[in-house]
């Protein structure tokens, strides 16, 4: 059965723009795909392990089959889980506004915590990172206030898309399919352009 995972990187709940394009993404996906499941990843409704010293531990543990601490364990045991969570996936959706340039601190700390060796890629020591995910695809929607492409850089710079694409294709997340809604702020035709986004949105489902 067809698995879309949506991650929401928006704290904004109803009010949130990217959500609401992604909701278009979500109902156009379901009619194509009827007997799909979705799965909705609220990241300013989970609670995310730290990535701290013990989580580090963990990680090398697993990595050189130490038993290491009880607290270790099960800083290994949530990463696992959502690490499984992520990968029986077999399409993603991730809404993202942008926030100082860049992605929210909460999805980053999801990446921190689902990128793993073994798990989502390996490292050749000739060729470099190789993605264990491939035969996924995914839809990004990404939103800005007030970055749109093209604007002096006075206006902001795109560490956001250009990071996001980087890492899905590093973990073998082929094809990145984008829509935009940019911007949101300095504008005078927010509503045609959230039309526009929307109906891109639609045709995105249609061919992911």
């Amino acid at each position: 059965m067809t698995r879309l995972l949506h991650v929401k990187a928006t704290p904004t709940g109803p009010r949130s723009r990217s959500a609401a394009v992604a909701e278009a993404f979500v109902d156009a996906f379901l009619e194509c795909h009827p007997q799909a499941t979705l799965d909705v990843l609220d990241l300013s409704a989970t609670t995310l392990p730290p990535v701290g010293a013990v989580a580090v531990a963990a990680k090398k543990n697993a990595i050189s089959g130490a038993t290491g601490s009880a607290d270790e364990a099960m800083s290994w045991q949530q990463t696992r889980e959502l690490v499984r969570r992520f990968t029986d996936a077999d399409h993603y959706l991730f809404s993202v506004p942008m926030w100082n340039f860049g992605i929210p601190y909460l999805l980053k700390h999801f990446i921190d915590i689902v990128t793993q060796p073994g798990l989502t890629f390996r490292l050749d020591p000739r060729h470099g990172y190789q993605g264990l995910l491939t035969g996924r695809r995914a839809c990004v929607v990404y939103t800005s206030g007030v970055y749109t492409p093209g604007c002096p850089p006075e206006f902001g710079v795109d560490f956001q898309s250009a990071y996001l694409n980087y890492w899905l294709r590093t973990i073998g997340v082929d094809p990145v399919i984008e829509v935009a809604l940019r911007p949101t702020d300095f504008t005078r035709s927010l509503a045609a352009d959230l039309d526009r986004a929307r109906e891109d949105a639609r045709k995105a489902a249609h061919t992911i």
